[in-house]
């Protein structure tokens, strides 16, 4: 077989391997949970060993380089992560070092959400396009830009963080440290955190009866069923989530003049019930100019948009 690429997604709960062949087609993949309260030193020590694993299975001398898609903000240039709120006690850990050191092999990191980014235009919904800007809606908000087909990593590599934008000064707290921040007003946690507030006001809706009673049992995607169902408290958390992020692409739209904006993550999964709002939000707040070519679609790679966007990452890297 040609040459192949080891591609890892980090996450904070589980860590996702995959062995690429040239044309980004897996030939394996596998999964292991993170367990980042080990410390990065035994979970390095963990991913060392998974990837020997993977890379034995077509030997050594195939594996062209390794790919790392992580939770930033991280160092895209040097490869470290510099401090990762998903990892806890995770600060300024040279991961492209110690993947080459271990595995005699070339290694890149990069963002997770700008990996994303790169492997939306370049494989997904946004084929073909030289300008794309990408907003992932999860437990939290991140986002990528691709300008002149080329992804924008910023000074220090720590471009692209839309989820961080302010738009209510005095709004609740983002685990930033900042307030008000579209991450804080619009992400999976900020609609459950919202929807808990609002079950704990009295309101009568359809969530507090599907978890039970129980606050705890509260998510976005919990939420995403009162929705479907026609619960009006549920349909209004997410129009309020859409409309804010309407607002964030809006300043995306002004800044970059992309061609599209690709919109994934798990609460993007919610459709019409976010994207409506969101389009009227991004109408009201913007010249034509901007969004009367630049469709608003959702992402197409699913679950697998992290180990494509490693394998991109590290095959161009390794090529430049």
């Amino acid at each position: 077989m040609d040459r192949a690429i080891l591609a890892m997604d980090m996450g904070g709960t589980q860590l996702r391997f995959a062995l690429f062949d040239e044309e980004y087609r897996i030939l394996d993949r596998q999964a292991e949970p993170t367990h980042p309260e080990q410390g990065s030193q035994r979970v390095m020590d963990r991913i060392v060993s998974r990837m020997r694993t993977l890379g034995e299975q077509i030997g050594w001398d195939r594996v062209r380089a390794v790919g790392v898609s992580a939770p930033g903000p991280l160092d895209p240039f040097r490869g470290v992560i510099l401090q990762a709120p998903n990892l806890p006690g995770w600060r300024d850990v040279p991961v492209a070092d110690h993947l080459r050191q271990a595995l005699r092999c070339p290694a890149f990191v990069g963002n997770d959400a700008n990996l994303a980014a790169l492997a939306e235009q370049r494989r997904g919904a946004g084929r073909g396009r030289a300008d794309v800007a990408y907003i992932t809606v999860s437990t939290g908000i991140g986002g990528g830009v691709i300008s002149g087909g080329r992804l924008v990593l910023g000074h220090h590599g720590l471009a692209g963080e839309v989820g961080h934008i302010t738009l209510e000064p005095q709004g609740p707290l983002c685990n930033c440290g900042n307030h008000g921040c579209l991450e804080a007003l619009a992400s999976g946690t900020a609609i459950a955190r919202r929807a808990r507030e609002m079950v704990r006001a009295g309101a009568r809706t359809l969530i507090d009866e599907l978890a039970g009673g129980d606050l705890e049992r509260i998510t976005a995607e919990l939420v995403h069923e009162a929705a479907d169902r026609g619960d009006v408290v549920a349909v209004d958390l997410f129009r309020q989530a859409g409309r804010y992020l309407g607002i964030g692409i809006a300043t995306l739209m002004y800044l970059f003049n992309p061609g599209m904006v690709i919109v994934g993550g798990s609460v993007a999964k919610a459709g019409h019930l976010l994207f409506v709002p969101m389009q009227a939000a991004l109408r009201e707040r913007i010249y034509p100019a901007y969004w009367q070519d630049c469709p608003v679609v959702q992402a197409a790679l699913g679950d697998d948009v992290g180990l494509i966007g490693a394998a991109l990452w590290a095959r161009e890297s390794l090529e430049e």
